[in-house]
């Protein structure tokens, strides 16, 4: 399909970032170029024909189209001009907003939430995913259903399901598409349920969790595979991943930990979208350590970190507790000129909280791994365990969640180990080997 792309800057909202605490440092503002590339972007992860963008001035929004009626008799001259079908409206519109704005100019009207939510439709391939879209989907509808079923009767009467006397098809749909909400929001209840089974079940075999977050296209998946190997899509489009990944990796030094790869956060991110994919998002929360990949061959790159630590608070993960759990991953350095590459890593060196790779060429990625390692490894004790005969089944354990420095293998089948562990680890060692405190009934049970 051919379609317009239209992106209203609200002149209010450029002052205002100058309005406020004169002390607190200015969040960083996307330019209306970058915010146009992104809904080119967008529209194009549909397959959309892209025939025109559009950077539209607004003084004042109208409640009725949120643009003038100049601005809208020019936009329909160029969709008649172009044969286009489709305008893509890069803000949220009302439903009044978009029904009007369809009558003047002739063609569908969609906003950035539609927009996003229709990409997220066509990405979502797991059964989790597919709920998490229709509940945000149905939502999102609510308030629109004055534009849906038109080839229906707007009365009906009679009694029984059929709907009482004189209730209005609009009325009917509503009640249909509560009760398909609350259908969805109990099956995603068992979502919850069973991630949270799945979390018990790797706490008790205690590898670290560590989270990619960034922006969509900042790269996270081509560094999951980087790292893990694995065959994850990594495609230079916008939300090419959606479905959340797990997969376990080695360290250098041979602890296993679980790498999770999440869907990419972008701004002004629909609050529907938000919290149908809370269940999924609540991998971040769990994570012991999370990577902020940010693409540092766009020059949005501030903004668009900005817009994910903004994401990251209101999951519930504080700026104290930020600095201590996240990493950020300078991604993309192969994409900058030498001169640039150079800065950028001198730089990075220069912060405790940074480190530049490129997840392409694999530069920086064993520094990587390496601050990895250091961040879980929290406090090791170094010591000398003997394991028996009849318990040789814990040496996989072991060399699983330590650091091996040296083996012996003795005369009567025992092996003696020099390890460095966590006390975590070593307490779950003394409980495997029959030197510990035992678990409770319900533990066992369980």
């Amino acid at each position: 399909m051919r379609a317009a792309v239209i992106v209203p800057v609200l002149k209010q909202a450029r002052s205002r970032g100058g309005q406020g605490d004169s002390s607190a440092a200015p969040a960083p503002q996307r330019s209306s170029e970058a915010r146009l590339e992104e809904a080119i972007g967008l529209a194009r992860a549909i397959d959309l024909e892209i025939v025109q963008g559009l950077i539209v001035p607004i003084s004042q929004p109208r409640p009725a189209t949120l643009m003038g009626t100049g601005k809208i008799e020019e936009i329909k001259a160029l969709l008649d001009e172009q044969d286009a079908g489709l305008v893509i409206v890069d803000h949220p519109l009302t439903p009044v907003q978009q029904r009007n704005l369809e009558k003047e100019l002739g063609a569908k009207v969609i906003d950035r939430t539609g927009l996003i939510l229709e990409i997220f439709g066509r990405r979502a391939s797991t059964k989790e995913g597919t709920l998490q879209v229709d509940l945000a989907h149905l939502n999102y509808q609510k308030g629109r259903l004055v534009r849906s079923w038109t080839h229906l009767e707007r009365q009906r009467g009679g009694a029984g399901f059929m709907g009482g006397p004189g209730e209005t098809q609009i009325e009917a749909d509503r009640r249909l598409l509560q009760e398909r909400i609350v259908k969805l929001e109990r099956e995603l209840e068992q979502v919850v349920r069973t991630r949270q089974l799945h979390r018990a079940k790797r706490r008790k075999v205690p590898h670290p969790i560590v989270a990619l977050v960034g922006y969509t296209n900042a790269g996270k998946s081509t560094l999951f595979n980087r790292i893990t190997g694995a065959g994850v899509l990594a495609e230079d489009m916008l939300f090419a991943t959606l479905d959340p990944t797990l997969r376990r990796m080695k360290l250098p030094h041979g602890r296993t930990v679980i790498l999770s790869d999440t869907v990419g956060f972008i701004s002004d991110l629909p609050t529907h979208l938000v919290a149908a994919f809370r269940a999924t998002l609540e991998e971040v929360l769990e994570a012991d350590l999370i990577l902020h990949v940010r693409d540092m061959s766009d020059p949005d790159n501030a903004a668009q970190a900005g817009d994910v630590m903004r994401i990251l608070s209101d999951l519930g993960i504080d700026e104290k507790e930020g600095a201590e759990r996240i990493i950020e991953i300078w991604n993309k350095i192969d994409r900058l000129d030498p001169e640039a590459h150079e800065a950028i890593a001198d730089r990075a060196v220069g912060r405790e909280n940074v480190m530049a790779v490129s997840a392409i060429t694999g530069e920086g990625i064993d520094a990587l791994m390496a601050e990895i390692a250091r961040r879980l490894s929290g406090v090791l004790t170094e010591t000398t365990i003997t394991i028996p005969a009849e318990r040789l089944a814990v040496v996989s354990w072991v060399y699983s969640n330590s650091i091996v420095d040296d083996r012996q293998d003795n005369e009567d089948g025992s092996v003696t180990l020099d390890v460095r562990m966590s006390e975590a680890q070593a307490a779950e060692l003394e409980r495997k080997l029959g030197n510990g405190p035992k678990p409770a009934k319900e533990d066992w049970e369980r």
